[in-house]
């Protein structure tokens, strides 16, 4: 890319920031692609999502690095000061995407992911666009290629302990029931009273992926508060 934008006159080049509209196009791009990724995974962080943050800092990153600069004499002022703010500022939309429900924790990669996409689009905006191309393409992998390689661990066979904290009078039968409805086997399981709840403390066998179930499936039920897994 800056091969082609070196064929065009400086003065266009430097009028038109035709360098910044290339950064911007490939940050749309690189998003884009990611974005897609999100699309087809049915996440809230979709296409248009991740093309705004690409975009965004790769606009901002181009600021940082000009900003204070002089046509003439040394730069004025911190360059990195606007970047580090994209770090900062990224950490609060991401945090805006993990939820927590009755003791379940979801959204962490969607995080996780519109992170990469800014670190992304403030590299296309340094115009490391070599790097940024192939970050991206690593993102995508992740993404998308090790989704058989979690399904298949998740089908593994382990025990863990389960904790799951119920209203005071809760019937561990009917809890009983939902963990092995789930094909999940109760090896064994304990209940602690207290004042205001009743803590159960199981330990359970079963396939990886079926935990999850089973936290879905107790959540919903009327008398427990949290379950968790360790």
């Amino acid at each position: 890319m800056p091969h082609v934008i070196a064929q065009f006159p400086p003065y266009l080049v430097s009028a038109l920031r035709l360098d910044l509209l290339a950064k911007l196009a490939l940050s749309v791009v690189l998003g884009g692609v990611i974005g897609i990724e999100r699309e087809f995974s049915g996440k809230p962080a979709g296409l248009r999502t991740n093309i705004l943050i690409c975009l965004g800092s790769a606009l901002l990153m181009d600021l940082s690095m000009n900003v204070g600069a002089l046509v003439e004499g040394p730069r004025i002022g911190d360059p990195g000061r606007i970047a580090a703010q994209i770090v900062t500022g990224i950490g609060f939309l991401g945090a805006g995407t993990i939820l927590q429900a009755r003791g379940a924790v979801i959204g962490l990669t969607t995080a996780a992911t519109i992170w990469v996409v800014a670190a992304i689009g403030m590299i296309v905006g340094a115009g490391q666009y070599l790097e940024a191309s192939g970050s991206t393409v690593l993102v995508v992998l992740v993404l998308s290629g090790l989704q058989r390689v979690e399904r298949r661990i998740l089908a593994r066979h382990r025990t863990v302990t389960a904790t799951i904290r119920a209203q005071r009078g809760a019937n561990w039968e009917s809890i009983e029931r939902e963990i092995r409805s789930s094909g999940v086997s109760i090896v064994s399981h304990k209940a602690f009273d207290h004042e205001s709840d009743v803590t159960f403390e199981a330990r359970l066998s079963g396939p990886a992926r079926q935990f999850d179930v089973i936290t879905a499936r107790l959540l919903e039920h009327a008398q427990v508060l949290t379950v968790q897994f360790e």
